[in-house]
């Protein structure tokens, strides 16, 4: 049957004949209703199977099945590194990996943002870049970042990434699969591991001492050595000089590629930073991993990866088909933010306010916390590892009841059961004055724990 008329149906209805006419064209555009011509409006025949079921037919369709649709997660065995979404709320928050808000460069980071989208960068900002990156960015890294780590690099050599983890990923992808080996750290960085085991490869661990990770006699069962030598996560030890000769002739004999993870090493408050595994190496195997993250703010997500043009081509090839490029006017505002000065600037500024809280953190710990703890020369984080009796599991959730928060330390390990006693009080995003009332509430939490004399005890 034909729809009324749009005359009949606007007196049927009490409304303007212009209204029912606009409803019957959306109809018609949507493709509700079709015109049939000098028959009228009809409903759609294609409609006819969206209605009611006639009688006896089966049941609505069920919902589509996804947990039986998803492949499996190589990695569901290895743990998750948990934080709260909220810690910014909490009084005592020893959190790695988040930095206080106060501390970002607002007024600088806001101009370089309003100057790229201004000529001669809006091109740049706005853009489409397929696979490149903004030259100008890529000029900034290899004339003012690169070098202060010791780092020769031309344009053809570095990529830019969403952060190093996106760096991973793509490294992961080109060169592991089922089958392949990658030596890492024990403990180590978790989120690495994830990356890994994800691509198919299985895991190797590394024992680390105070002195970095401990060589092996050969490399030879590896495929890729992942490090984190200039401040190793979680502990922060560095990698002696030594050791890091060492890996490298062991990397070339044994045809083995190392990847450096170089998160934070412009942060360092005792000595000078040591020589990057890149500046070191003759053969082109080592790949160099950096970030602005651990600097300004985890939020910006930008990274980079320097190495062999080849290698690097074929990353360029794999992160087009994924996210194409980071942002432009992200890439083009930082370049700008390095090119102005402000960059370096906020870096000795982030530097001066991390050394106060790190001198805090050192007086703190060892006033308050009752057993020996070794402060590492730079980074965010102080690792802890108490006697082998704590829980720092079960220390960790009691001290969130205080309003502190400390990690776990357990789950950077291969062998969590034997390392319950370690965890990890970071400094970047507590408030320094914090600081020293926050150790004495941990110092207190882990000598109820253990109930043995100590300075905690004799100050309370």
């Amino acid at each position: 049957m034909p729809l009324p008329s749009s005359r009949a149906l606007a007196q049927e209805l009490g409304v303007s004949r212009n209204t029912v006419l606009t409803a019957y064209q959306e109809l018609i555009a949507e493709g509700f209703v079709v015109s049939r011509a000098r028959s009228g409006l009809f409903v759609n025949d294609e409609l006819r199977s969206h209605g009611p079921a006639p009688a006896g037919s089966p049941g609505p369709p069920q919902a589509i099945d996804w947990e039986g649709r998803l492949r499996p997660e190589s990695d569901r065995d290895l743990p998750d590194v948990a934080k709260l979404p909220d810690w910014q709320q909490h009084p005592y928050p020893f959190i790695a990996g988040q930095v206080e808000a106060r501390s970002f460069p607002v007024l600088a980071w806001s101009r370089a943002l309003r100057e790229a989208l201004h000529q001669p960068h809006l091109h740049y900002s706005l853009r489409d870049g397929i696979a490149d990156d903004d030259p100008l960015l890529v000029e900034m890294l290899c004339d003012r970042i690169l070098p202060s780590r010791g780092i020769e690099a031309a344009p053809d050599s570095v990529l830019i990434t969403l952060g190093s983890q996106e760096g991973l990923r793509l490294l992961s992808s080109a060169l592991l699969g089922a089958g392949t080996l990658v030596a890492v750290e024990d403990p180590g960085y978790l989120d690495a591991r994830h990356v890994f085991v994800r691509a198919g490869a299985s895991l190797v661990p590394l024992p680390v001492d105070g002195a970095g990770v401990v060589p092996p006699a050969d490399l030879r069962a590896a495929d890729v050595l992942y490090l984190t030598p200039s401040h190793h996560h979680p502990t922060n030890v560095t990698l002696s000089i030594g050791r890091r000769h060492n890996l490298l002739a062991m990397a070339q004999r044994d045809d083995v590629v190392v990847v450096e993870d170089d998160y934070d090493s412009e942060l360092r408050y005792q000595g000078t930073p040591s020589p990057a595994l890149k500046a070191l190496d003759t053969t082109g195997r080592v790949v160099y991993l950096g970030t602005f993250s651990k600097f300004l703010a985890p939020g910006l997500r930008l990274g980079f990866v320097v190495a062999d043009p080849v290698l690097i081509g074929h990353l360029r090839r794999e992160r087009r088909y994924s996210v194409r490029h980071p942002p432009g006017h992200l890439q083009r505002a930082m370049a700008l933010f390095i090119g102005s000065g402000q960059y370096h600037r906020s870096i000795r500024r982030h530097r001066a306010a991390l050394r106060r809280k790190w001198e805090r953190m050192v007086d703190g710990i060892e006033q308050w916390i009752p057993f020996p703890v070794t402060p590492p020369p730079g980074g965010v984080s102080v690792w802890m590892e108490g006697p082998p009796e704590l829980d720092a599991v079960a220390l960790t959730d009691g001290l969130a009841e205080y309003g502190v928060i400390a990690e776990r330390g357990d789950i950077y390990h291969f062998d969590r059961s034997a390392h319950r006693n370690t965890f990890r009080l970071g400094f970047a995003a507590i408030d320094v004055d914090r600081i020293p009332e926050g150790l004495q509430i941990v110092g207190r939490a882990v000598h109820d724990q253990l109930a043995f004399p100590g300075p905690a005890a004799r100050r309370r």
